[in-house]
């Protein structure tokens, strides 16, 4: 049984850095599931190395930062005739490179920029790609699992207004299609995105011990979250970010981690 029914289909897959990132396990659910993957990477360095991993597709430029950038990467869908059945917007990046400040210090140039690449390329992207969208097509972003964590940096408040903008393409792009709009919210991830954040590897090891399970969240799982809601199988779901942290959320006064914290 094609339990998520994508075979034949093509879809858009953004972010591809490595093979410990989201948005490789995903294109490889895809390819593994008989869909066709064509990926956007923000430079000629990252192709390369999205090529090397994926060497049977495609691998288009597209630096988000630049909004003719942006706009050839939708001419290129229009000029070859193709018709995406999803988007997968797996784009973030954040300026640490003088360590984790208090958040009042926080940097304006710094701020805009990861506004501009880890939210705003959202609508961005779907903007340019909306006339090479089938009808029924799926947009998924990658959140975080909860906004509010201050340990994130200037990072949270962002992926707040990610979080937000969901809601709001999927209410616009509405007016003219049937196109869903989704996040997955994940808990932290051993990925080397991640590892670049300050202090991030305890707040990682931290997080393993208050899932339910006393085991570390998989980036597989993560992906295949984002499987589903790509999949018309979820076509019920809309405006909607799902949380995946397996059950961290519901344990920050875990008994072992309380008592130990107390002695």
């Amino acid at each position: 049984m094609d339990f998520l029914q994508v075979s034949g289909k093509t879809f858009l897959v953004t972010g591809v850095a490595n093979k410990k990132s989201v948005a490789f396990f995903v294109a490889k659910g895809l390819i593994e599931n008989g869909a066709k993957v064509i990926f956007s990477v923000q430079s000629e360095e990252n192709k390369d190395r999205a090529q090397k991993l994926f060497p049977d597709s495609t691998i288009l430029i597209c630096d988000v930062e630049n909004t003719q950038s942006n706009n050839q990467l939708g001419e290129y869908f229009q000029k070859n005739n193709i018709k995406l059945s999803g988007f997968v917007h797996s784009i973030a990046f954040a300026n640490y490179s003088e360590g984790l400040k208090p958040f009042h210090e926080t940097k304006a140039q710094d701020y805009l920029q990861a506004t501009n690449i880890s939210c705003f390329s959202l609508v961005a992207i779907a903007n340019a790609l909306k006339n090479s969208l089938e009808e029924n097509a799926s947009i998924v972003t990658i959140s975080i699992s909860n906004t509010r964590a201050t340990a994130y940096g200037y990072m949270g408040p962002i992926k707040a207004a990610l979080d937000a903008t969901v809601s709001f393409l999927a209410k616009s792009l509405s007016e003219i299609s049937k196109v869903r709009v989704n996040a997955v919210c994940a808990g932290p991830l051993k990925t080397s995105a991640s590892a670049g954040i300050p202090g991030y590897v305890n707040n990682y090891l931290f997080a393993e011990q208050l899932t339910l399970r006393k085991a570390a969240l998989k980036t597989e799982e993560v992906a295949n979250t984002v499987l589903f809601l790509l999949s018309p199988v979820s076509s019920g779901v809309n405006a909607t970010g799902i949380v995946v942290d397996a059950g961290m959320s519901c344990n920050y006064f875990d008994q072992d981690i309380v008592n130990k914290a107390m002695r």
